[in-house]
């Protein structure tokens, strides 16, 4: 019945600091961004390199994510790299804090983590 994920929604604290990380750091494209009157309410559709998307949306009030990376609920975002060298450069050089690389026991690939503006917990993949 499912085929793949269409795309994963993302609150965010701060609207024009999350956009410019997801688009400038990450390399996101965007595909549509439309101001919500109603809702004073942000949303930034971003294209991801497979076909599926990010939806980023801003809402005021907000609450923050109550703790990482244990709380139930969505546990983190995985994107996967070809090479988890080059992409922790890159995001070191955006300033963004890495944490040190590891190896899954299970599948012996090397992944980490970092976080995005809001601490939502986001891992590096190295596919391959």
């Amino acid at each position: 019945m499912l085929r793949s994920i269409h795309h994963v929604a993302i609150i965010c604290a701060d609207y024009q600091r999350s956009k410019a990380f997801y688009t400038q750091v990450l390399g996101l494209r965007i595909i549509a961004e439309n101001y919500r009157a109603a809702r004073q309410s942000w949303k930034l559709d971003l294209a991801l390199p497979d076909g599926g998307q990010i939806e980023l949306f801003s809402f005021p009030g907000a609450p923050a994510r109550p703790t990482t990376p244990e709380a139930q609920g969505l546990r983190h975002l995985a994107f996967a790299v070809d090479d988890l060298d080059a992409a922790c450069a890159r995001l070191t050089r955006h300033g963004v804090v890495v944490e040190p690389v590891r190896v899954d026991e299970y599948t012996g690939r090397r992944f980490t983590f970092f976080p995005d503006p809001d601490g939502l917990p986001l891992e590096l993949y190295e596919a391959g």
